[in-house]
């Protein structure tokens, strides 16, 4: 019995891998009303940076200008992850890890050291724990090699929060933090709400965020910011996804590039992205993306432009190819890059 039970698992298992997209993973029942679900992906990148930033395996907001331009060429895999889905009747809990958690090293083993993503628990339309904010619509990240592209320009954070869902409108408090200011004192946790737009025509969100920011000379400020977001489906399979975000966003956007309080002040941050992705056939598909951020005090202006070239070679098994450029234009300073990677989705 128990190996007609195993035989009936990895069945249903191989059924489900053969059948389902590439973001799918393994289903095992459990119990009446339980189901475990294995899922993730295994990526591999070559990566080639070149010019007068210093080499990073993903752009972000920040960088290292450097004296005199250099060229660096690295083969990771940190990226791959793994994730846990739990169901049972009403409730779901899901768990996510990568190795982008650090340590290792490049001589001999290089160790990579796990890290939490997601770990969070969702019931009737409550959601508890860590994971993407509020603020920030997924359906807007384009495909690219390069991880999340052009980081400059989207909203992206994970964080412990407590959401509500009800139809299209969300609302959550998450947990406070602050680039400046006194972060010791975050008595009051950021508050945002977002409404989706959901058709066959794709899906749109308009966001709010509200923040209470403490300076260093013990007063308080409130900062408020707004984002739009969203994939539009275009002709045929193609896709256009774009973000703009306005206000006092801080830390919310761009990853590093903006400060939330410049002394006893708020920055305001103005943010964008825009990618088209075309299919060329049901397999092969590029997308080609730019993305830009600036702020009021700092004065800073970071952008990124990248384009791809993907290829389906099994249902579950992509590689693709990008080139790019990385500018941080309030140093004048920019770097190339070009990356080759290879994902299979477990």
């Amino acid at each position: 019995m128990l190996i007609s039970k195993i035989k009936k698992i990895t069945l249903a298992g191989s059924l489900c891998l053969l059948a389902s997209s590439a973001a799918a993973g393994y289903d095992f029942d459990v119990g009446e009303d339980g189901k475990l679900t294995f899922g993730g992906y295994i990526k591999v990148d070559a990566r080639y940076v070149s010019g007068d930033v210093g080499y990073r395996d993903f752009w972000i907001g920040t960088g290292t200008p450097l004296e005199a331009s250099a060229s660096q060429f690295r083969i990771f895999a940190n990226e791959t992850r793994f994730n846990t889905k739990y169901v049972h009747g009403d409730v779901m809990g899901f768990i996510e890890m990568d190795f982008l958690g650090g340590g290792g090293n490049q001589v001999v083993s290089n160790s990579a050291n796990p890290r939490i993503r997601h770990a969070f628990i969702k019931y009737e339309g409550l959601t508890a724990g860590q994971t993407w904010t509020t603020f920030m619509n997924t359906s807007a990240i384009p495909e690219t090699a390069d991880f999340a592209g052009a980081t400059v320009g989207l909203a992206f954070i994970r964080q412990g929060q407590i959401r509500y869902d009800i139809g299209g409108f969300q609302v959550s408090i998450e947990n406070p933090e602050s680039v400046g200011g006194d972060t010791a004192n975050d008595d009051l946790p950021d508050v945002i709400a977002r409404y989706n737009f959901k058709g066959d025509w794709g899906d749109i969100s308009i966001s709010a965020l509200g923040r209470s920011l403490n300076t260093d000379l013990g007063n308080s400020e409130t900062a408020f910011g707004g984002s739009i977001a969203g994939r539009i489906k275009t002709f045929g399979k193609d896709d256009l996804r774009f973000q703009f975000h306005q206000g006092e966003v801080g830390r919310y956007v761009g990853i590093g590039v903006a400060q939330d309080l410049v002394g006893e002040e708020v920055e305001s941050t103005t943010s964008y992205l825009v990618a088209y992705r075309h299919f060329w056939t049901d397999t092969l598909r590029s997308t080609a993306l730019y993305g830009r951020v600036e702020t009021d005090i700092g004065n800073a202006e970071r952008s990124q432009w990248s384009v791809n070239l993907f290829q389906n070679l099994t249902p579950h098994l992509a590689i693709g190819f990008e080139v790019g450029n990385f500018e941080i234009g309030d140093q004048d300073v920019d770097s190339d890059y070009a990356q080759l990677s290879f994902r299979y989705a477990l």
